[in-house]
C-alpha cells in the first residue's frame, strides 16, 4: 500500500473526480446526499451500528458505480480508485461523529496513553525478547515516524497505509537481517515484539480509537491479505501493552510494580516542572487536517454537487 501523501495516491482521485463532474453523476451524488442525510440524523453517534450502516452502502454504491454508465468499460483499477475516492469523501463527512464519538472510547484512548507513556520509561528490546540481531535504531526511528503520522489522516485507508509503512519497515529489517545472515526467521515470533516495542516508542495518538475507526469504516474487502495481517499485529500489540505485566516483561511482577512507580512519579515530577515553567494553559492535539492539493480539490468539487 502506498504512501498516503505519494503522487500515485493523490492521482487515484484525478479520475474519479473528472467523472464526477459531469452532470450525468447526479444519481451517485443524490444517493451519496441522501445516505449522509439518513446518517446524521439517526441519533446519537453508535460506531458499530454507524459501522455497518456504511459498510452496506459502499456495497450498494460499489454496484451503482460498476453499472454506470460513466464507468462503462472502466477496468477494476478505474473502480476500485471510484470506490476510495467514495470512501475517502464519506468518512471525511462522518469524520466527527465516527472517530472517538463515545465516553468509552475517549478513555480507552487516554489509558493506554497514560501507560504506554510509563512502559516508556523503562521497557528496553531485551524485555521483549528481541535477539541483538535485530536492534537497528534507523529502522525503529522510521517505523516510529511512520505510525504516529496515523492522526494526520481522516480516511481510513489513509489511516491504514501509516500502518502498513511502519510494518513494511519492520519486515524490510526482517528481510535483510534473513538474507544477511543466512538466518530463518520465525514470521511472527520475531515480528510482534518489535511492533510491540514500536508502539510503546511511539506512543501513537488515539490508538484505540484508530484501531476502531479502521475496522469499522475501511471496505471490508479491502481489509484483506497483507493488510489484514498488519492490522491484526497491531491490535494484538495494543492488547499486549494494555495486559502487560512482569510475566510479560521477562521479570519479577514486584520489579515491574517499582518500575511502574518510578515512572509515575518521574512523570509527575515532569509535568508539575512544565507547568510551573510555562503556566498551566495546555492544548490537546487533535486531528490534522489532510494535506494534500488533491484532496483539497477533491473535498471540494463533491461538496460542490452534493449541495446542489
Amino acid at each position: 500500500m502506498e504512501s498516503p501523501t505519494s503522487p500515485a495516491s493523490r492521482l487515484d482521485f484525478y479520475d474519479f473526480i473528472g467523472r464526477m463532474r459531469r452532470p450525468a453523476a447526479a444519481d451517485l451524488f443524490h444517493s451519496i446526499r441522501s445516505f449522509l442525510a439518513s446518517l446524521s440524523q439517526g441519533g446519537e453517534p453508535n460506531a458499530e451500528v454507524d459501522g455497518g450502516r456504511v459498510q452496506t452502502f459502499f456495497a450498494e454504491m460499489e454496484t451503482a458505480i460498476r453499472d454506470h454508465p460513466l464507468w462503462a468499460n472502466a477496468t477494476n483499477q478505474e473502480i476500485d480508485n471510484a470506490l476510495e475516492g467514495l470512501e475517502k469523501y464519506i468518512m471525511t463527512k462522518l469524520f466527527d461523529r465516527a472517530f472517538a464519538s463515545s465516553a468509552e472510547d475517549v478513555k480507552s484512548d487516554m489509558e493506554i496513553s497514560e501507560k504506554i507513556g510509563l512502559l516508556q520509561h523503562f521497557v528496553r528490546p531485551h524485555h521483549l525478547d528481541i535477539p541483538k540481531l535485530l536492534h537497528n535504531e534507523a529502522a525503529w526511528l522510521l517505523a516510529v515516524k511512520e505510525l504516529q503520522k496515523i492522526n494526520s489522516f481522516k480516511s481510513p485507508r489513509e489511516k491504514l497505509s501509516c500502518i502498513m509503512s511502519c510494518c513494511q519497515v519492520i519486515n524490510n529489517l526482517l528481510l535483510n537481517v534473513s538474507m544477511s545472515n543466512d538466518r530463518t526467521l520465525s514470521g511472527a515470533d520475531d515480528f510482534l515484539p518489535i511492533l510491540i516495542y514500536i508502539t510503546i516508542k511511539a506512543n501513537p495518538p488515539q490508538l484505540h480509537s484508530n484501531l476502531k475507526f479502521i475496522q469499522l469504516f475501511r471496505r471490508e474487502t479491502r481489509l484483506i491479505s497483507e493488510v489484514e495481517y498488519y492490522l491484526t499485529n497491531l491490535i494484538s500489540a495494543k492488547m499486549f501493552i494494555m495486559n502487560v505485566n512482569g510475566h510479560s516483561l521477562s521479570m519479577e511482577e514486584s520489579v515491574f510494580q517499582t518500575h511502574m512507580e518510578s515512572a509515575r512519579l518521574g512523570n509527575h515530577i515532569s509535568v508539575a516542572s512544565t507547568n510551573s515553567s510555562q503556566g498551566l494553559g495546555t492544548s490537546t492535539p487533535g486531528q490534522n487536517e489532510e494535506s494534500g492539493d488533491t484532496e483539497g480539490l477533491f473535498l471540494t468539487l463533491v461538496d460542490q454537487f452534493v449541495s446542489e
